[in-house]
């Protein structure tokens, strides 16, 4: 690369690391940061001064090289540098149980039984009864048995390992039959076909995308046939001229030819949502009832409590199950536990779930309750009485989220901005800036906020949001 002279003698008016280093340890605002941390952000900021200047940024003049505008650029450097990456963001899209911004809240229960377990010593792998060592699945596969009707259960770090778990275990090296209109991809490129080929097991399928009769898959039954396999599509749904073969009748079909049955659930739920006027979503009580060997479904969907795969089904295959080393691989930490632990106990009493258990009160949240907080939202924002903000009410629908009833629309009465002289993109740009991250929607030109997924005293700091911002831009 050719340098210029202007660029040669931008790059010798650069300061040195020493040379800023001096100054920082003179100033207050650098007190307790650790030297490793203002090491590196001085050497990032001159790096990154260095590349602007061969990069002939405008940008880029003598002024911006004097030691003051560098120990600025310092300061935010080591502000990010000293910022927690996993940050509390305030969910005003609409989707509940949303993967990006970390799917579902645990209830107050189950956060208070997690900062107790976490701060203290706990009976992990510790049977208090005898005094000797125990399993540490224990806290949990009761609770899930009594809950869900099945035999055993085992619990492990997420839906995807628990299905690897299973079809490892039960048909590593035998065909797996499958429907083709269930072979899945849900978020993270998380493949049913790829997951069975990392199990070992042989896929098989069966029918075609849209229609799957009982009879495909006993023509697909054979020497090496090891399991009949169920996904329930929870993330998407086919329509119009369609078959699929009931969850009874495949059961019914293993066994006359003495095979397993396992249903991929995926979301999962413990409550049946047609009861409270929602869409219909297959629980996993009904999985049981209908004799499936093994069940797999997440634990941080509509189930409302941590990320966690949960493994049910008859004790037999369960044991065998629990038996594989890969299971330890899979294993939740006390932290998962504790917290699953908690939420599984809510579900005692369903109508106290339903009350307890944020995802479950979101998805539930009367349309009222959601105008009230639209109304106490938006006359927040008009009191900040700035003349360029534009706020107004939309009727929209609010999404479940995390791949599950992806037909089930939530009413809702959103709330919608506009800031004169400020284009959509750059007012969601500074909310996702703001201090704690605001994440919205942008539709037809407004900044869309969903009340829905906006915890009650959250609103206040976005109204603080709104108003430091118009304070901050020029009128």
């Amino acid at each position: 690369m050719q340098i210029s002279p202007d660029q040669q003698k931008l790059l010798r008016q650069l300061p040195g690391v020493d040379s800023l280093l001096e100054i920082i340890a003179k100033e207050a605002f650098f007190k307790g940061i650790p030297q490793t941390v203002l090491v590196s952000s001085v050497r990032n900021v001159i790096d990154a001064k260095r590349q602007a200047i061969l990069n002939n940024d405008p940008a880029t003049e003598a002024s911006s090289l004097l030691d003051s505008r560098m120990i600025d650029a310092v300061k935010k450097t080591v502000n990010a540098a000293m910022t927690a990456n996993l940050r509390r963001t305030i969910n005003a899209t609409g989707v509940v149980v949303h993967t990006n911004l970390g799917r579902s809240l645990l209830a107050p229960e189950a956060i208070e039984n997690l900062v107790t377990i976490a701060g203290r010593y706990s009976n992990l792998e510790y049977d208090l009864s005898i005094g000797k060592r125990g399993s540490r699945y224990s806290s949990v596969e009761g609770l899930i048995c009594e809950i869900s009707g099945a035999e055993a259960a085992l619990v492990v770090n997420n839906n995807a390992g628990a299905v690897l778990l299973c079809l490892e275990t039960i048909a590593r090296g035998k065909e797996v039959v499958v429907s083709r209109g269930e072979l899945v991809e849900i978020g993270g490129s998380f493949r049913v076909p790829d997951v069975m080929a990392k199990s070992g097991g042989i896929l098989k399928e069966v029918g075609t995308t849209n229609r799957t009769h009982i009879r495909d898959y006993e023509n697909a039954i054979g020497p090496n046939t090891g399991l009949l396999l169920k996904v329930h599509t929870s993330n998407y749904s086919v329509v119009g001229f369609t078959a699929e073969v009931t969850l009874r009748e495949l059961v019914d079909l293993g066994a006359t030819h003495q095979l397993p049955v396992m249903e991929d659930l995926g979301s999962g739920t413990f409550i049946d949502f047609s009861k409270y006027g929602l869409l219909k979503e297959p629980t996993v009580q009904e999985s049981v009832i209908a004799g499936t060997d093994v069940i797999t479904f997440s634990g941080d969907k509509l189930l409302g409590g941590p990320q966690a795969g949960i493994i049910v089904g008859k004790k037999a295959v369960i044991d065998s199950i629990k038996k594989n080393p890969i299971a330890r691989a899979l294993r939740i930490d006390k932290l998962t536990l504790a917290a699953l632990e908690s939420t599984l106990r809510l579900y005692r009493d369903q109508e106290k779930a339903a009350r307890m258990i944020p995802t479950l009160q979101m998805i539930m949240l009367p349309l009222d309750e959601i105008q009230k907080r639209a109304n106490r939202l938006a006359g927040g924002l008009k009191k900040i009485g700035d003349p360029r903000l534009r706020i107004r009410l939309l009727e929209q629908s609010s999404k479940t989220g995390g791949g599950a009833l992806p037909l089930m629309e939530l009413p809702s009465l959103c709330v919608a901005v506009q800031i004169e002289g400020i284009s959509p993109n750059t007012l969601e740009k500074m909310m996702r800036n703001n201090d704690p991250p605001i994440i919205a929607r942008i539709e037809n030109d407004w900044y869309v906020m969903d009340p829905r997924t906006i915890q009650t005293d959250e609103l206040s700091a976005i109204e603080t949001a709104f108003e430091n911002l118009t304070t901050r831009a020029p009128k």
